[in-house]
């Protein structure tokens, strides 16, 4: 038996998952439901205190990735899931539609290009024109634009409640506060050693899943043995919130940003409908959530590009969130990267990397992959 915390638990566990955000707990409620016992350690206080909780709370469309590519995929097949799990389990939600829009004659193809690449990837845009926009979002200056009937949003704290909930039901515990430092192979299982409030753990597990993450590179790196382990670089975005009510009924994006690892500064809507903008860009080297409000005038400057009325004193800080990239500055974005033995040699571990957007959109997809993943052995 070992102590984790206040609880004592069988040392062994066909499971163990690590990293409690929400690709992390969909995965161990899907797994503890297949029958499997199932335990998931969390380093932080509380779940999802990470990226899954400091996003744009998008459900996405699958509009911008690459035709074949896992994010592709997964965010399709993740959105149908994503919004079915919502409704099921009365996790607040809003299909609220997207609008994509070119401020500029110049920004036309750009926009021809991501309806194209959208439908290449099954998704259904509308175009319009100056005019529809205008009737859609009165306030937005475009000369065209794209739909999206199927982005929305949804509440990610309630969703990873909704998960956690789950994974209790079917007897899964999460445990906080507990940081796995060691990972070693054994001839049927693999021994994790690690500290859970301030006390040493032994587990021993069928199966690992590494979740973790902008932390999933420094877990691998724990993992005696593992091979061809990815460099995980952490990029910052900063939001601003816009006191006062919205003038927009939907989501509001820009073109992509030329060169750079953003969507653009745009306009998202919570379920209580603050209106918020964001995120920037910034690559980063130690983990920072602070949001310099100084940049005021510059997201006011990139709001102002499609709409013109934007009051830069009506801006305020919000938050930051970190995302884990795969690629540096100036590099093309990759793929989400989804390890198992066959890559970095460590028989019944399985890794995730560069789980990035769309994530939390992809998660229950995700899970159903890793689940396939883990009945293959």
């Amino acid at each position: 038996m070992v102590r984790l915390g206040t609880e004592i638990m069988a040392t062994d566990f066909d499971l163990v998952v690590i990293g409690a955000g929400v690709v992390g707990l969909a995965i161990a409620q899907r797994a503890a439901r297949s029958g499997r016992s199932v335990l998931v350690l969390e380093q932080e206080d509380w779940i999802g205190q990470h990226s899954s909780s400091r996003n744009s709370e998008v459900i996405h469309a699958g509009i911008y990735y690459s035709p074949g590519s896992l994010k592709a995929r997964l965010c399709v097949e993740g959105r149908d899931r994503l919004y079915a799990w919502c409704e099921k389990y009365g996790v607040p939600h809003r299909r609220i539609g997207k609008l994509l829009v070119a401020v500029e004659a110049a920004e036309i193809p750009a926009l021809q290009q991501l309806q194209a690449n959208a439908t290449a990837n099954g998704v259904a845009l509308e175009w319009l024109d100056a005019a529809q926009v205008h009737e859609l979002e009165p306030e937005v200056r475009a000369v065209a634009g794209l739909f999206s009937a199927q982005t929305g949003i949804v509440d990610s704290h309630a969703l990873m409640q909704s998960f956690e909930a789950a994974l209790q039901l079917a007897g899964g515990p999460v445990v906080c506060r507990s940081q796995v430092q060691r990972i070693a192979p054994q001839e049927s299982h693999l021994r994790l050693e690690g500290v859970s409030n301030a006390e040493p753990f032994v587990l021993t597990a069928g199966q690992v899943i590494n979740a973790a993450g902008i932390f999933a590179t420094q877990v691998q790196q724990t993992v005696v043995g593992a091979k061809q382990i990815p460099a995980t670089y952490w990029c910052q975005g900063r939001y601003f919130s816009y006191a006062g009510s919205s003038p927009f009924r939907h989501l509001v994006y820009p073109m992509p940003e030329v060169d750079t690892a953003g969507l653009g500064v745009h306009a998202t809507l919570d379920i209580g409908g603050q209106l918020r903008f964001g995120p920037d860009v910034r690559y980063i080297d130690k983990l920072d959530y602070r949001v310099d409000a100084t940049l005021k005038q510059s997201f006011a400057n990139a709001v102002q590009r499609y709409w013109p009325d934007c009051d830069p004193e009506r801006l305020q800080a919000a938050y930051a969130g970190v995302r884990a990239k795969l690629s540096r500055a100036g590099e093309p974005a990759m793929d989400f990267v989804l390890q198992d033995q066959t890559i970095h040699g460590v028989a019944g571990l399985i890794s995730l990397f560069g789980i990035e957007s769309p994530g939390l959109t992809a998660s229950l997809a995700i899970a159903e992959q890793v689940q396939q993943m883990l009945d293959a052995g």
